[in-house]
């Protein structure tokens, strides 16, 4: 892998300066000047587009609890598309252009995807969430209703010494804990 990646250092821009020096050879410097510049732009801009396009439908099949596979690869292959068309050259400008179109992506999918999914080991460990596990915003998910935030005094121990006996604690008739300065929380009992 580390070769692979060397090699790759070493001979893309090689490659691109081969076809720079031809393509200003062909139409002169200023217009293959100009020719980068707008593959950069036109590429940001497209990057910008179809990657707006593809979060979305990431987060519509994330709500709907679907694996979102297609998507993901997708967005990866924007990454690189965008990557490719900012870096100045021709050959890298080809390639990221043909990352953004869905076909080209698809196929990539099939005869790169399907080695790297026959080699890959996948570890999943799974929570529920809401009240019936389901995902959020979907079928038994979302909001959990039943959930009441409140402050408490436990009774349970007063509760049985009123069981045994009056319940008070001296001569003022205020039952344990309570004090004439201090306003108390409402009593809950379980």
């Amino acid at each position: 892998m580390r070769l692979i990646l060397l090699t790759a250092f070493i001979a893309v821009p090689i490659i691109e300066i081969a076809v720079f020096i031809e393509v200003g050879g062909w139409i002169g410097l200023w217009p293959t000047l100009g020719l980068v510049l707008l593959t950069a732009v036109v590429g940001s801009l497209e990057l910008r587009s179809q990657g707006i396009t593809t979060l979305n439908k990431l987060r519509s099949e994330l709500d709907r609890g679907i694996m979102p596979a297609q998507t993901l690869f997708d967005g990866v292959c924007l990454l690189f598309a965008g990557a490719l068309l900012l870096t100045p050259g021709f050959v890298t400008d080809i390639i990221g252009l043909a990352l953004f179109l869905p076909p080209f992506r698809k196929f990539l999918l099939f005869t790169v995807g399907s080695r790297i999914v026959g080699s890959a080991r996948v570890h999943v460990h799974s929570t529920r969430s809401g009240r019936h596990g389901g995902p959020r915003g979907g079928p038994g998910g979302g909001r959990d209703d039943e959930v009441i935030d409140a402050d408490y005094v436990d009774v349970t121990d007063e509760e049985e010494r009123r069981k045994a006996g009056d319940g008070k604690t001296g001569d003022s008739g205020k039952r344990d804990g309570e004090d004439d300065d201090e306003e108390q929380p409402p009593r809950i009992r379980r």
